[in-house]
């Protein structure tokens, strides 16, 4: 039988899925991306080498596991082979293990443009977006006008969908002022050149992964962002344009959710978010540099300073509860080692009165005033700390509060960027949804 599992982001994103999933990904034959694009970076460390993941799925840096990017995501040519040029120059047998779904969507150099115009306009709030293509690439998809893998790599289809889609951006274009038009015919010839190096890896992913479960082959979805960016459950509109979400690993692979045998969430032991939008727990003083320098907080992608927190326990029950999290990986403890006192979120006023939900709108998250409790510190260090009964007994402590606040189980915990800096609490429901230690 099949281990169907789903990793995914418990909080804003930046948790450390990338080293999470790397370090699973041993014990599956298969890893899958479900949404998301080349905004989203997954940092690994391997000995003395660091990896910057934004489209390929972390699982390529093990021999001989499949990386699988689903059609749930939107796709940069130009981005995807610069990654798979970097991954080859690196050792890494792309061409042997990566598959494309038809079915995803393509991002042109036009998406980028309307992105950027429409961010910077003086009417409107920017998001906080990378200026990537990602949202309007989405944006065309929804409105059923977009343009997939399956088109790109088939050369008498291209060019009549690419020189629809790219007049209505012009006319886009016109509309917002740009006065700039597009060199149509490079673009084309540029992207028809990428195709013919992408062709070999694009195929019908839903039936390689439906087929890989009817033999017993294990899988782990890998989720990008973190489920307070999902477009329905996060804090809109500060949201990315996918379904960051597990329910969004379905819809985004076409395996039937009947299938799924676990969802593990991964979590900071405090908190983070990059770009704008409410953020109760924000540290907007001294402590939240401290926070940043000690975890270097800088974007993988952008290198962004991200804004820093405490704990939130109303977040993590309520991503708990959207995404069923059967046990919770908690990233980056050590970050917390020379604190004195460490609070902790437990609950939200608002009005004066608690919350019992998440509110939906920006203007009631940005009313939240957060409820403390001060835990006590260890002052001792933990960084690469790998059994349980070695860390520090506040350390523990602090660990334990957060799980009986929140309700989910701690399963593993890690205390560095390095595989070997982790631990998988012996007898957690986290262990024994795992499957071994190599792959059936």
């Amino acid at each position: 039988m099949s281990n169907i599992i789903i990793v995914l982001g418990a909080q804003w994103g930046d948790e450390g899925k990338g080293k999470v999933v790397d370090l699973f990904s041993e014990r599956f034959q298969i890893v899958a991306r479900y949404q998301g694009g080349h905004n989203a970076g997954h940092t690994v460390f391997i000995g003395e080498r660091k990896f910057i993941l934004k489209l390929v799925p972390s699982g390529i840096l093990r021999p001989g596991v499949a990386a699988v990017i689903g059609n749930g995501v939107v796709i940069d040519p130009a981005a995807l082979l610069a990654e798979i040029d970097a991954l080859e120059a690196a050792g890494i047998d792309v061409a042997g293990q990566l598959k494309i779904s038809n079915r995803a969507h393509v991002i042109f150099p036009f998406h980028r443009m309307i992105e950027k115009v429409g961010e910077g306009r003086p009417d409107r709030v920017a998001i906080g977006t990378t200026s990537r293509g990602i949202g309007p690439c989405y944006e065309d998809k929804i409105a059923r006008r977009g343009i997939r893998m399956a088109d790109l790599v088939d050369p008498g289809s291209l060019e009549t969908l690419y020189r629809w889609l790219a007049a209505d951006k012009q006319t886009t274009a016109h509309a917002f002022g740009v006065a700039e038009e597009f060199d149509c015919d490079a673009i084309l010839a540029r992207y028809l050149e990428m195709a013919e190096r992408i062709r070999p890896m694009v195929c019908d992913t839903a039936k390689l992964l439906n087929d890989a479960i009817a033999a017993g082959r294990n899988i782990l979805f890998e989720g990008a962002q973190g489920t307070m960016l999902d477009i329905d459950h996060g804090t809109y509109p500060f949201v990315t344009s996918s379904s960051a979400a597990a329910g969004g690993a379905c819809a985004g692979s076409g395996v039937a959710p009947t299938r799924i045998t676990g969802i593990l969430g991964v979590s900071k032991a405090y908190i983070t978010r990059v770009g704008g939008g409410p953020f109760p727990t924000e540290l907007r003083d001294e402590r939240g540099e401290r926070l940043r320098k000690a975890g270097k907080e800088y974007g993988a992608v952008t290198g962004r300073p991200r804004r820093c927190g405490w704990f939130d326990v109303p977040l993590l029950r309520y991503t708990a509860m959207v995404n069923g999290f059967d046990s919770i990986v908690v990233t980056k403890l050590d970050v917390l080692d020379d604190l004195e006192q460490i609070p902790v979120c437990v609950a939200y006023r608002i009005n004066g009165k608690i919350a019992d939900s998440m509110p939906a709108t920006e203007r009631e998250i940005e009313s939240i005033e957060p409820v403390y409790e001060n835990l006590p510190g260890w002052n001792s260090p933990t960084f690469g700390i790998d059994r349980w009964d070695s860390l520090p007994a506040r350390a523990r402590d602090y660990l334990k509060f957060l799980e009986s606040s929140t309700g989910v189980e701690i399963g593993c915990i890690s205390t560095g960027p390095e595989r070997n800096q982790t631990m998988i609490l012996p007898g957690s429901k986290m262990e024994r949804l795992l499957p071994g230690d190599t792959p059936g």
